[in-house]
């Protein structure tokens, strides 16, 4: 392992460390969540309608302040998407409003944007569950500190699975990039989070014939969703899961949080 390496495993195992907000798992285990970041239409109209046919819902993080905009993932979600989400009871979460680093960004800046997209996002679907995810997966001691206690979860991309205490502070979170060639390491995933009882959640972006670097193909995701269902897993979202476990949404409210002094 390089010297770089080395030092981006000591930083991830103290931020897995530092300012955590614990919640068991108990016996929920073994679940498993997709997640899709940034809201590529591809993610609603292709990974969707996978999820569809086996009856099951994803969690969709989305920054409001790309839509109708496009990106390396292809064209980012309309306001007809949304709709189209709610409908079918898909998850629609926060990944703030415009997209930003929490490690480039100043910490006020930072937690204002988050703030705007989660108001947004209620005025967009009538709700806010207070589930986010980091941009970039990109995350501070200070905003993991800070930005938790407003939150219901947040979650990373550090790899791992959630349980049997989960973090709600910082969600461990597995990339699902690419294509069936990836399956052999998404199901020996898939069976560790059989065998210890715990919660696997999966990211990606766009679900396309030729995705982008940071999506995959429509074959490895129904190859993931028919794994994980044959194994017995229950597959939820996000929010259903925190609610399976009896965690309450964030105790500050977007309505009562206050702008933060940039």
């Amino acid at each position: 392992m390089s010297l770089r390496s080395s030092i981006g495993a000591i930083r991830r195992d103290l931020l897995s460390s530092a300012h955590s907000r614990l919640a068991p798992l108990n016996d929920s285990g073994p679940i498993v969540t997709f997640t899709f970041d940034d809201f590529p239409r591809s993610a609603l109209l292709t990974g969707g309608a996978i999820l569809e046919r086996w009856n099951v819902r994803g969690t969709y993080y989305t920054a409001p302040g790309l839509m109708n905009t496009s990106s390396d993932a292809g064209d980012l979600f309309r306001q007809s998407d949304v709709e189209t989400l709610c409908e079918q009871g898909h998850e629609l979460a926060s990944h703030t409003f415009s997209h930003i680093s929490a490690r480039k960004t100043e910490g006020g800046v930072f937690e204002n944007d988050l703030l705007k997209g989660r108001n947004t996002i209620e005025q967009l679907c009538g709700y806010d569950t207070g589930n986010f995810a980091y941009p970039f997966g990109d995350v501070t001691f200070r905003t993991k500190k800070r930005v938790g206690s407003q939150l219901t979860s947040a979650r990373g991309i550090f790899p791992g699975l959630n349980g049997p205490n989960v973090d709600l502070n910082l969600l461990r979170a597995n990339s699902l990039y690419g294509d069936l060639d990836q399956l052999p390491a998404a199901e020996k995933m898939i069976q560790q989070n059989l065998e210890q009882k715990t919660w696997l959640i999966f990211y990606t972006h766009d679900v396309q014939a030729k995705p982008s670097s940071f999506g995959c193909t429509p074959e490895l995701l129904e190859a993931v969703v028919s794994s994980a269902v044959r194994h017995g897993c229950r597959i939820l979202t996000v929010q259903e899961t925190l609610e399976c476990i009896g965690v309450s949404k964030g105790h500050t409210s977007r309505r009562a949080a206050r702008s933060v002094p940039a």
